[in-house]
């Protein structure tokens, strides 16, 4: 058994005609897929994580992994991309290869698709495809000038957090200091901030990326357009993860989809739902 939460969601008996039958009458399987979360957020949240996603349950198993420190998984010291890959990794072995097609469809969104990355290299024999949603593989791209220079503010910059801040502060200064709406600071939110306060910064990481592109995964990386978003998360945060979601497109071999907004999966469920109903196959 994993050491972490996953909630699965499985709809198929509830809709009717949503699963063609097979030349012996029995229902035709599919994949199941697999969702790891970004920072702020667990697996089922609707405000960050993949709530939106759910009308995917309708034709395969949906697997919705909350990170070490996040959701109803267990606390964690310090949360961690390699940990948090390993976790991709057992759960993958645990259940989504059960049915025996050969793995998950994987789907990692922000720091969660860093460690997508990572599990699909150590195991691309339990991952069907992969989808990456505006990934923080920074390191992947630091050819490129505005990700070299989000690297150079980040590594010369502050060591961390500042000794005193809340999560409740940390927050708010994410959210409301960039010019969006705070969501609301429940008992469960402001764990995983503490948890985030804490990750392993994403620019330490060593993105294998020869790996995965040897191991001829589909790929499916998916970004905003961002002319909504406020001007400061654009420029410090958003231009940065545009270039990364090219470099990758490019690097993997993959296919691009660009959506509306900053959020894609949450603020552009449908479209977001729609690529990855085709992708999927």
């Amino acid at each position: 058994m994993a050491a972490v939460h996953v909630t699965v969601w499985d709809d198929r008996d509830r809709v009717a005609g949503s699963r063609a039958p097979t030349a012996s009458g029995a229902p035709a399987a599919a994949a199941p897929a697999l969702f790891v979360h970004n920072i702020f957020t667990w697996g089922s949240d609707s405000m960050y994580g993949f709530a939106g996603q759910r009308p995917l349950a309708d034709s395969r198993r949906l697997l919705l992994l909350d990170r070490r420190g996040y959701g109803d998984s267990p606390d964690t010291a310090r949360s961690d991309f390699d940990v948090d890959a390993e976790d991709v990794v057992e759960v993958l072995g645990d259940g989504a290869s059960a049915v025996g097609l050969g793995g998950a469809h994987l789907v990692g969104h922000g720091n969660g698709a860093v460690a997508a990355l990572i599990a699909a290299a150590r195991r691309p024999d339990l991952v069907r495809s992969l989808a990456l949603i505006q990934p923080s593989a920074f390191t992947a791209a630091a050819h490129h000038p505005v990700v070299a220079d989000l690297l150079d503010r980040v590594r010369d910059g502050a060591p961390g957090v500042p000794d005193g801040v809340t999560p409740e502060q940390y927050l708010r200064a994410s959210t409301e200091g960039l010019g969006m709406a705070m969501p609301e600071p429940t008992s469960r939110r402001l764990r995983a901030v503490a948890t985030s306060m804490r990750e392993r910064p994403v620019w330490e990481a060593e993105i294998p990326l020869e790996v995965v592109r040897g191991a001829a995964l589909p790929v499916l990386v998916i970004c905003g357009t961002w002319e909504r978003a406020p001007a400061a998360y654009r420029e410090h945060v958003g231009l940065p993860l545009v270039a990364v979601a090219e470099s990758l497109t490019g690097s993997l071999g993959g296919r691009l989809l660009r959506v509306p907004g900053y959020y894609p999966h949450t603020q552009e469920p449908a479209a977001v739902n729609a690529a990855l109903r085709e992708f999927w196959g």
